[in-house]
């Protein structure tokens, strides 16, 4: 049995998930269970306190939301799986560091399940996919040109997060199946001209169902528990 309690809430309002999540954040107490809740939200940028308003070049009617995660600017919008772990990194025994790579793992094993490879850049958190050759299983050995490490690369998932009192709010967004034009009306987490992708557009099939449900086992595999004897990543 996972130690998370996982809801699909659906598709539902930015605005109003934003909100609940902290009230339930505030109200947590030690032994308040921890939750995972998987949902899809109708077309918003928010803006991470990090933002800068110069990277939101053109929303037209699409709502702008200011919100206290980290990060810069992105988009949501339906056929992207959000994923918002709710839970206490005190009582699961790791730190912020630890947490980010643990999203990051669960999106790239996620990945691997549809023969995916996901990729870390240095710096920049999210997870990106060779766009020559997403299921190509080489390591990057870093940007094709200086200075821009981003080459040849596509973002697929983005992460933003925001701790209080040692517990997570916020979290991870894999992209599946989305109208993309959205992001090139921004700075895509502050970086211009980064490319994103879904998994539709390099060639992979699936449903928003399937992909939640095999980001919600990800997750809570690779956020479990640190156990007594486990090793830092």
């Amino acid at each position: 049995m996972s130690f998370l309690e996982t809801v699909s809430l659906g598709r539902v309002d930015y605005v109003e998930t934003f909100a609940e999540m902290g009230r339930l954040t505030a109200e947590r107490g030690p032994a308040s269970a921890d939750r995972l809740w998987l949902c899809e939200h109708p077309p918003v940028y928010t803006q991470g306190l990090a933002g800068k308003a110069d990277h939101v070049l053109n929303p037209g009617a699409i709502p702008v939301v200011q919100t206290d995660r980290g990060g810069q600017v992105t988009y949501h919008g339906p056929g992207q799986v959000v994923a918002y772990p709710l839970i206490d990194l005190r009582r699961a025994g790791y730190f912020v560091k630890e947490y980010v790579y643990r999203l990051e793992e669960s999106v790239i094993r996620t990945l691997d399940h549809f023969g995916v490879t996901g990729h870390r850049v240095a710096g920049a958190p999210g997870i990106y996919v060779r766009l020559d050759d997403p299921f190509s299983h080489a390591a990057l050995t870093g940007p094709a040109v200086p200075g821009d490490p981003f080459r040849g690369l596509g973002k697929i998932a983005a992460l933003g997060i925001k701790i209080s009192r040692h517990c997570s709010y916020h979290g991870v967004s894999l992209n599946v199946a989305m109208d993309l034009e959205p992001f090139s009306r921004i700075n895509p987490c502050g970086y211009a001209g980064l490319k994103t992708v879904d998994l539709s557009t390099i060639g992979v099939r699936t449903t928003w169902d399937e992909a939640a449900e095999v980001l919600a086992a990800k997750l809570a595999v690779y956020l479990a528990p640190r156990a007594p004897s486990e090793e830092k990543p």
